[in-house]
């Protein structure tokens, strides 16, 4: 299943057996953590025209924060959490359970499940960790999915600009943008994903968290689209464009799972390696580099270095020049 999906799965295995008001369960950069796709019900709280500063605040927001929690939590000292205190508080979320889902391939997501009028209990707390790992590896096996093959794809304009003011209000945009934000999750305006970007790099400059204010975002075919965000005077500028090929390698080969060397070998059979060259560069013998692709294709479910190398740099493009690695 897409990683929708199996979210909305998890969220109703959990509704059954903790039970929960609103949640927030969000898809991450393995290797910067910043969050994107989210998937949401807030109208418990009727916060959704308050996205933005919902998304500042959680990135501000320095208790049970994802990218230092071990596995689950909860708001056990809600005055302890700025997110809490300037906006949950106002409208009776009483309690906040958290969880995170990272290995050691990176993180793939984090979930924040909402009480109105009642507290997490241990026990419930127990039941979310129980399926953490679980989800983990589901998560990423469902990254991992989308480098599937679906056909040529056109190269997109780029790259686009998105500026915010300090409280994520929209100042202005390039022509390019609107065409972006529209793949990114139409038909909203705009994403979680450019807020997210934005919200690490004001999390960056208050020294909450030193993540890069970046993150890969899925497209709706076997694209990745790479945000970004940095100061522009007062103001964030968020750029978005298509990933570079050796960012999509990585996303690859954590998704799948490749072992470090695993790796390593994949990028040297991009640089366009034959078996002797990679095994003069990586100090293996022949026989070794053969074992290590046999390895390679199967955590990848491919037979051939072509199919591989076209999962995991992408596809040629129907008007761009013809890529010697897949021919």
């Amino acid at each position: 299943m897409d990683s929708r999906t199996l979210r909305s799965a998890v969220l109703d295995r959990l509704r059954r057996s903790v039970g929960f008001d609103a949640y927030v369960f969000l898809l991450t950069d393995p290797v910067t953590c910043v969050g994107s796709s989210p998937l949401a019900d807030v109208s418990v709280a009727l916060l959704l025209p308050q996205l933005p500063t919902l998304i500042r605040l959680k990135y501000l927001s320095s208790v049970n924060r994802w990218t230092s929690l071990e596995s689950v939590a909860r708001l056990s000292s809600p005055s302890a959490s700025l997110m809490w205190q300037s906006l949950l508080a106002n409208y009776g979320v009483t309690d906040i359970a958290s969880a995170v889902f990272r290995d050691r391939f990176g993180c793939w997501g984090w979930l924040d499940l909402w009480r109105v009028g009642s507290s997490f209990t241990s026990s419930d707390l127990s039941a979310i960790g129980a399926v953490v790992p679980e989800v983990t590896s589901s998560l990423r096996a469902c990254q991992a999915a989308t480098f599937d093959a679906v056909g040529e794809t056109s190269p997109r304009p780029g790259p686009a600009v998105l500026l915010l003011s300090p409280s994520l209000a929209v100042r202005e945009q390039t022509p390019d943008t609107h065409a972006y934000l529209q793949a990114l999750l139409p038909p909203s305006a705009i994403p979680a994903g450019a807020y997210n970007v934005a919200a690490q790099l004001l999390a960056v400059e208050a020294g909450v968290d030193d993540h890069p204010p970046s993150a890969r975002v899925h497209l709706t075919d076997s694209g990745w689209l790479t945000l970004r965000a940095a100061r522009l005077g007062d103001d964030i500028a968020v750029t978005i464009e298509e990933c570079q090929p050796g960012d999509r390698l990585d996303l690859f080969a954590r998704a799948t799972g490749l072992s470090t060397r695993e790796t390593e070998l994949l990028s040297l059979l991009a640089e366009g390696l034959d078996t002797k060259e990679v095994a003069m560069r990586m100090f293996l013998s022949e026989h070794t580099v053969q074992d290590h692709l046999k390895s390679v294709f199967a955590k990848a479910g491919t037979r051939s270095r072509r199919a591989i190398l076209a999962r995991a740099l992408g596809h040629r493009r129907r008007d761009g020049p013809r890529n010697p690695l897949l021919t």
